[in-house]
């Protein structure tokens, strides 16, 4: 099983398994992504999904799987699909209702760094290397997943990336804002932030990432239902549940 799924509380990895192939993903793999997210937002007791390959120390994912790409690219309606498919991962995964964090150690590669950059925050570890390499293989991104990458490091670091197909350093990486976070052990610090986040309100973080990705789609100002969002909290269980812990002074406990 080259991609599963697997819980530990409130955190859920999906887990890339490929190692014999630097976690290359293939048709059969985009095709199956989006079931999983179906099954991650089915169950309400998860609150956060970690995204990370199976085996520490190799390759996040070296992009797609060139002996399969290679052959199927002749094929338009091989092309039509993948493309689809791809899209249909890359957006559902942007727009996942709960908190994401891709986990990243060794080659975070083209399709790969496509994923990464989905997530909502990136922990990599020093050996990680990012990029996006269309313009080694004389291709050209699609809009949906540049503007990922435009809105986390701005248009002239995008630009670089693209136009050179270069590989980021992990440090360099973090400078120009591609990762959240760099650690010597990024799994580690990766499913710590996971756990931080799932102690925390799940009602605050969804709709924070809805609000966010609303500005990034280009909503510049509150509109009624933002509106009606942000005043609806106030008589939710989570306020109650903050407010009561912080007059008790103890640890939230929110459902």
């Amino acid at each position: 099983m080259t991609l599963r799924l697997e819980r530990d509380g409130p955190v859920a990895h999906l887990l890339i398994d490929r190692a014999e192939k630097r976690n290359a993903f293939n048709q059969a793999m985009w095709d199956a992504f989006p079931k999983l997210l179906d099954e991650v937002k089915a169950d309400s007791g998860i609150r956060v999904l970690v995204l990370r390959a199976a085996s520490s120390g190799g390759a996040f994912c070296a992009g797609a799987d060139i002996g399969e790409f290679a052959t199927g690219a002749r094929d338009p309606e091989w092309r039509a699909r993948n493309q689809a498919s791809i899209a249909k991962v890359q957006r559902e995964l942007a727009r996942l209702p709960i908190p994401t964090i891709a986990v990243i150690e060794g080659d975070c590669v083209g399709g790969g760094c496509g994923l990464a950059i989905a997530c909502d925050l990136r922990v990599a570890g020093p050996k990680a290397r990012l990029g996006i390499t269309p313009a080694k293989l004389g291709l050209v991104y699609s809009l949906h997943d540049t503007k990922l990458l435009v809105d986390l490091v701005g248009p002239s670091q995008a630009k670089r990336i693209l136009f050179t197909g270069q590989l980021v350093p992990s440090a360099e990486a973090l400078s120009i804002g591609l990762i959240t976070m760099l650690d010597d052990d990024p799994l580690t610090a990766g499913l710590a932030l996971a756990n931080d986040i799932a102690s925390a309100s799940g009602h605050a973080q969804r709709g924070t990432k809805g609000i966010i990705r609303r500005i990034l789609d280009g909503q510049a100002d509150d509109d009624a239902e933002t509106s009606a969002q942000f005043f609806a909290a106030f008589d939710g269980e989570d306020f109650a549940e903050g407010v009561s812990a912080f007059l008790e002074k103890r640890k939230a406990k929110f459902r």
